[in-house]
């Protein structure tokens, strides 16, 4: 079993900074990919913000291209997602998806409030 842990998130305002991170431990034989998905207020569906490999590979979403970068720590199963120029429709909950050898693995999820 892997758990992931989250933490960061928060009330910021328009326009600052923000940073998410994303811990796996337990039992693990390998991670492939490790990111971040949001769940907008009112919308049913789950929507990428960025995701990274363990090669290093990077995707991120149409709306926080230019605004996010995810790095990530592979010897600690570490990820961070480092966003800004923060704008009240990035208000969502942030849940850490870590993709290991046994399946999907998800966190809590993290509350996300952008607002003045």
């Amino acid at each position: 079993q892997v758990q992931v842990t989250e933490s960061g998130g928060g009330l910021v305002q328009p326009g600052e900074s923000l940073t998410l991170s994303c811990a796996a431990s337990g039992r693990i034989t390998a991670i492939y990919s490790m990111g971040w998905y949001r769940h907008v207020p009112g919308n049913q569906q789950r929507e990428l913000v960025a995701s990274i490999t363990s090669g290093g590979s990077t995707r991120y979403g149409d709306s926080v291209k230019g605004r996010a970068t995810i790095s990530r720590d592979n010897a600690n199963n570490m990820m961070t997602l480092e966003m800004t120029s923060l704008k009240s429709e990035d208000t969502a909950v942030y849940r850490c998806n870590v993709a290991e050898y046994a399946g999907n693995y998800w966190g809590q999820g993290t509350q996300v409030t952008v607002s003045s």
